[in-house]
């Protein structure tokens, strides 16, 4: 097969890949442009979806727990699903339903459509984005996480997760300022997109202030807060407000919640990573208000 052939349609060629999976296990890293001048998805979702606006155009979904779980979500429609000889026959023996007639394709040409570092595991889909919650749809129960520009698609995957793992209600996010539900995102869930309720909001500041109105004791998270979370009186509907890396919650934010509270910490650096401190927020909140089961 000739170079052209084999570039001409991305879908590939109805065989295995030479060395059967090689389905890369290498660590993502953002990428320049590639040959050809086209951004990837990753720069487009690391950009906040340049590449198109939210909404519009399919979600890429890639890696096994994040196109599986698609699969086994029926709330998502998947359009196209892309896999190598070695996870189609794994697909088979799990008895997972595909939904789609899969295509058959190299890893090299998962490689080329996502570029070369991305941790694809044999397995790409084409699909439509998820429904979203309206902001009066938050249910009345357990914890919502706000999220106050926090762009790195990576660190808002990884929240996405550990949120299913503490059975967060939703997730609140801006329109803008944040990156779009595909790619790396979905990636970094492994998963959880199709576990937790997006809510997407024009302005974060009035939702807030919906949510104090509709019951929900918002609480700001910042190293200057008031008190310690472990000790501030909580109750639920709780929502969990994280600001972005560096910036952290932005003023108007800041006043809008009910408490602006700190998590103190017993070593000599004091503060955590975005998605670390969501987590541990997490904990702390679910422990107090007696979800941990």
């Amino acid at each position: 097969m000739s170079d052209r052939d084999r570039k001409s349609r991305f879908k590939g060629p109805k065989t295995g890949g030479r060395g059967g999976d090689r389905d890369r296990e290498r660590p993502e890293r953002h990428q320049g442009k590639p040959q050809g001048g086209r951004p990837h998805w990753r720069d487009r979702d690391a950009k906040g979806a340049k590449g198109h606006a939210k909404g519009e155009g399919p979600v890429i979904l890639y890696g096994w727990h994040s196109v599986t779980m698609a699969l086994a979500n029926p709330q998502r429609c998947i359009r196209k699903l892309f896999v190598t000889e070695n996870v189609a026959r794994r697909l088979a023996d799990e008895k997972i339903d595909t939904r789609v007639p899969p295509e058959l394709v190299h890893p090299g040409d998962i490689d080329r459509r996502l570029g070369p570092d991305a941790v694809h595991q044999g397995l790409l889909a084409e699909a439509d984005p998820l429904p979203g919650l309206h902001i009066d749809e938050l249910p009345q129960d357990g914890i919502v996480l706000v999220l106050d520009q926090i762009t790195d698609p990576h660190n808002v995957g990884a929240i996405l997760r550990s949120a299913a793992a503490f059975g967060v209600k939703a997730i609140v996010t801006t329109g803008r300022h944040s990156p779009e539900a595909t790619g790396v995102l979905a990636k970094s869930a492994s998963g959880a997109l199709e576990l937790v309720p997006i809510v997407e909001v024009p302005n974060l500041h009035r939702a807030l202030g919906e949510m104090n109105e509709a019951g929900f004791l918002t609480v700001g998270l910042d190293s200057e807060g008031q008190g310690d979370l472990s000790v501030v009186p909580l109750h639920a509907p709780l929502a969990l407000v994280l600001g972005a890396e560096g910036k952290g919650l932005r003023q108007l934010t800041r006043e809008t919640c009910s408490i602006v509270a700190r998590m103190d910490m017993p070593g000599a650096i004091k503060s955590l990573n975005v998605s670390n401190a969501a987590a541990l927020a997490l904990y702390i909140g679910s422990s107090r208000l007696g979800l941990m089961g």
